[in-house]
Order: structure tokens, then C-alpha cells, then sequence
């Protein structure tokens, strides 16, 4: 029987490079290129040490798959973890508008452990990535809003993305392929509570991702079997999760839509539902010459989406926590022109910051939320200390795929996040950066930052 699942498992596990458009490769090592930029990124992170740490422990000491931060080698499930949560931490790894979705985190960390391990080519490597991104793009949009409101999607529909690409690389038939799947739907998890009290569940919901996935796809090379209708089924993953899915997502244009080429890069180092209101934010600063002190207000005019995410972050008392602090990010937007890692490292808890933070508000915005998760629209309203009343609006933020970054952008973001981490110097980033994008022509797949 042809159900959406066995037409996502077969899709998979048959798609081969030269299926893949030669705009959505280039846009894959755009990904690729960004992904490690935001892995280096990781480097030094309490959480992400100690994910490290516990995955390394459990070994083996040396292997065949690289933990980029920690210059040591290990299982492939073992770097898949650790390398996945490093690569979430800074805020600044790609992200899917439409299925609120941080592929690259959860599926390049299993798919480069496992290239590695295998002696993949750069073309496996990238035929794999796509494959994950495809069918872990098309899950989240299937779950809909209403599982955003309590599930992190990275955590749960990235949880059968690392076992599609994984199951890529290990060659699973299409049969296979659809018990890996199985597999992972079963074990995918993420909830969004950690937000109210600054916990370290982020870098969780993406290792663990990337290392249930991973086994899930090895579990079903060896016979093991999962649910034929994981996703779809009557007690599977939207039964449970979703009170708003839509069946026909799963497989909308498979094939010929390519999803991947739709995903967006973060500008600014903090949650992309804070974005939008940002950029609109700049753009009534520059077109009116305002400095920070002359915001009397600013009302964000939001989706549904950044309420339920941001709502809960009243008073931000870690970086980390600050990142899903609407006020904060708009407070060092007007201070200095972006919201990077150096600013909230800096500036989260200056005085300016926090009397900046309390005079912004988010409000629903109908336009807006039915806009939302296709378009993620920028509208802010600021009262400025003179009496005016001016409004902003952003159809497109910086780095969606109407306003992407150009490669020397993307460049400069990996030099400057490892600059700031402290990852890897700037001779080996530029090194490791300029092999990547010849990601295609690599015969083997090998260490990034370890050999250098």
C-alpha cells in the first residue's frame, strides 16, 4: 500500500546527486558552509561541554568521526551529538520558514559523522544532507502551528531528518528506509518549558536528534523494524503532537518543490522570531535617523508563533535566555545596528539594555499571523521621545531566500563566529571555509578543523 510515509521512505532512499538541481547543490554547500561556521561557534559552551563530555565518555576514545570542537575523534554516534548541540547554541544555524525548522543542526552533525566513518564522497555527503533536509522540512510543515505551541520541531521532526540522511549513507532500500523512519518518530522529543527557567534543553533536543536518528537508520540496516505509518498513522507522531496536521505536506511536489532551497540564514544571533521585528526595527531607525534614546516605545506586531516562543522570557537572566527576549534583541538592534554574539555576551543585562528592553511590547497582528510560518513579516510601531508615531515594515528579512547572504557574507559569518568563540584560528577557519565549498569534488570525506 503507497502511504505517505512509504512515499517519503522510497524518495529517500532513491534519490541520487544528479537528481538534485544544480542551484539547490550550490545552496547545500551554502548550508553546509553556515552549519560549521555555527558548530565552531559552540566552542567553550557550558551546555555543549557537557554534552561533549558525556558522549565522549561513553566512547569509544578514538574512532573514525570527528568532534570538531574538541580537535578528537569518536563514534559517529558520539560526534553526531556532540557537534549537534555546538551547533545550536550560538543562534545563528539556518532555520525553514515555513515548517519553523532548524535542519542543518540535526541533520549535517549524523551525516557528517557517518560520512566520515563510511568514506563517503563530498556528493554522497551533500545527496544525503538533501534528502534529510527534504523529508525533515516536509514533517514539520505537516504538524502545523499547533505543535510549535509545545514541541520544539527540531527536537522531533529533525529526530527522522538524521535518520533519512544517515539511512542515505548506509544505502537503506526504501523498506528500510521506512522502518528507520519508524524508529525515529517513536523516540522524536523536544518541549519548549525549558524556556521559562533558561535551561540547557536546547543543545539536548538537537543531540539527541542527531544521535536517535543515527540509530535508528543503523538499527533498520540490521533488520530492525519501526512503524509503517509513524508520521501519519492513527497513534503516531501528529496523532499525538499536532491537532492541526495536514497529510498532503508530507509529500507536496516531492521531487520538484526543493524545500532545501527554501531555507533561510540568520542575521542576527538570536531566535528567528525575533528577526523580523528587528529588521523592521533598523529600518525605521536609518530612514528616520533615530539614535536609542529617542525610543519612547516599540510595539512589535507579531504572529502567534513569537508569543507563545517569546511570551514566556520576561526577564532574560542568561545570554542564552536573552536571545528569546523580544525587548533584548530589539534593545541591541537600536544600540548597534545587529544583535551578534559580542553584543549579547557584552550588553544583555546593561542598564541601557534593560530600560531599552521594558519599552518594547509584542502585540498579534492578524496580517501577520496568517502570513505566518510562509512569510515571517517584519511590523513594528515606535513612539519616539518627540511625540512622533512612526511604523516599520520588513517583508523579507536578512537572510531569507528574497534577501539571502552571498558566499563572501556567509564567509565572514564562519571567520567571525569562530573569532568570537575562540574555536579555531583564523588561518585554520579560512582553511577549513575554502575546502567546504569544494564540498562536491571531495573523493572522501575527512576531518574538518582535526587535520589542520
Amino acid at each position: 500500500m503507497t502511504t505517505p510515509s512509504t512515499t517519503l521512505a522510497t524518495f529517500a532512499a532513491q534519490l541520487r546527486f544528479t537528481d538534485i538541481p544544480d542551484p539547490v547543490v550550490r545552496k547545500t554547500e551554502d548550508l553546509l558552509v553556515d552549519w560549521f561556521g555555527s558548530t565552531v561557534a559552540g566552542f567553550g559552551s557550558r551546555p555543549v561541554n557537557s554534552i561533549a563530555r558525556f558522549a565522549l565518555a561513553m566512547g569509544p576514545t578514538d574512532g573514525p568521526s570527528e568532534v570538531i570542537n574538541e580537535r578528537r575523534r569518536s563514534s559517529p554516534y558520539a560526534a553526531a551529538m556532540a557537534n549537534a548541540a555546538a551547533s545550536h547554541v550560538a543562534e545563528q544555524d539556518d532555520v525553514h520558514n515555513g515548517s519553523v525548522f532548524h535542519p542543518a543542526t540535526v541533520v549535517f552533525p549524523p551525516a557528517l559523522a557517518v560520512a566520515q566513518a563510511l568514506g563517503a564522497s563530498g556528493q554522497d555527503l551533500i545527496t544525503a544532507s538533501v534528502a534529510g533536509y527534504e523529508v525533515g522540512i516536509r514533517i514539520g510543515e505537516f504538524l502545523g502551528r499547533s505543535h510549535y505551541k509545545v514541541f520544539h520541531t527540531t527536537g522531533t521532526a529533525g529526530t527522522v531528518a538524521a535518520a533519512v540522511a544517515v539511512g542515505h549513507l548506509l544505502k537503506l532500500t526504501p523498506q528500510q528506509m521506512q522502518h528507520a523512519m519508524g524508529s525515529a518518530g517513536t523516540t522524536a522529543a523536544g518541549l519548549w518549558e525549558f524556556l521559562r527557567t533558561a535551561a540547557d534543553s536546547k543543545q539536548l533536543h538537537t543531540a539527541h536528534a542527531a544521535g536517535a536518528g543515527l540509530m535508528a537508520a543503523y538499527l533498520a540496516q540490521d533488520g530492525f523494524t519501526g512503524a509503517a505509518q509513524v508520521l501519519e498513522g492513527p497513534q503516531g507522531m501528529a496523532a499525538g503532537m499536532s491537532s492541526d496536521a495536514d497529510v498532503a505536506r508530507l509529500t507536496d511536489r516531492l521531487g520538484t518543490r526543493w524545500a532545501t532551497a527554501e531555507t533561510s540564514f540568520k542575521y542576527h544571533a538570536s531566535c528567528r522570531h525575533t528577526h523580523p521585528a528587528a529588521d523592521a526595527l533598523l529600518k525605521v531607525m536609518q530612514e528616520h535617523q533615530l539614535k536609542p534614546a529617542d525610543l519612547a516605545q516599540v510595539t512589535t506586531h507579531v504572529h502567534q508563533g513569537a508569543i507563545d516562543v517569546l511570551g514566556p522570557v520576561v526577564n532574560p537572566a542568561t545570554v542564552h535566555q536573552s536571545k528569546f527576549s523580544m525587548g533584548t534583541v530589539l534593545a541591541l538592534v537600536a544600540q548597534f545596528g545587529h544583535a551578534g554574539l559580542a553584543e549579547f555576551d557584552q550588553h544583555f543585562l546593561s542598564d541601557i539594555t534593560r530600560a531599552l528592553r521594558d519599552r518594547v511590547s509584542m502585540v498579534l497582528d492578524e496580517e501577520v499571523d496568517r502570513a505566518y510560518p510562509a512569510r515571517w513579516i517584519g511590523k513594528v510601531t515606535v513612539q519616539t521621545t518627540d511625540g512622533r508615531t512612526l511604523h516599520g515594515r520588513v517583508d523579507e528579512p536578512k537572510g531569507d531566500p528574497g534577501n539571502t547572504l552571498s558566499r563572501e557574507e556567509i564567509t565572514a559569518k564562519a571567520l567571525r563566529l569562530a573569532a568570537h568563540s575562540g574555536g579555531a584560528t583564523p588561518g585554520q577557519m579560512q582553511a577549513a571555509v575554502d575546502a567546504l565549498w569544494q564540498v562536491a569534488q571531495w573523493p572522501r570525506v575527512g576531518a574538518l578543523l582535526d587535520s589542520l
